[in-house]
């Protein structure tokens, strides 16, 4: 919501939401895997109740790096605090993109997406082919 209000943007339904971490800068060194910030289960229910439907980071996952939902987990003992923003997904359906590259790139909004996603057959996920058209 603070990046919201610091851009200027009031979400719309059907917005495609994409997350710079800057854990695509960290691509190809050991930092990679603990880069970036995550979204959990408060922040994916914001942007779904708002109307986003698809979403994309560019971090290794949609949640927080494992070496904080471990950190997390060893100190409560909570199991719904694994993949909590994937999760989330169960009370309002919505689809993300992971390990996205390039968001520095963009500018903050004004711009469409389009996702070509690559059907796996019988899986519950692939890859998507993202790209950013302008005016």
């Amino acid at each position: 919501m603070a990046e919201l209000e610091r851009i200027g943007y009031e979400l719309k339904p059907f917005d495609i939401v994409l997350v710079n971490t800057r854990a695509a800068s960290c691509i190809g060194t050991d930092d990679y895997l603990t880069a970036g910030c995550g979204m959990g289960r408060e922040a994916t229910l914001y942007l779904t109740e708002r109307g986003v439907r698809v979403a994309g980071i560019d971090a290794w996952g949609w949640g927080a790096p494992f070496f904080h939902t471990r950190k997390r987990w060893e100190a409560t003992h909570d199991p719904s605090i694994v993949w909590e923003g994937h999760k989330a997904g169960r009370e309002i359906p919505y689809c993300h993109m992971e390990k996205l590259c390039n968001l520095e790139r963009l500018p903050a909004f004004g711009f469409t997406v389009a996702c070509f996603p690559h059907k796996v057959k019988n899986g519950a996920g692939g890859w998507t082919r993202a790209v950013a058209l302008f005016d």
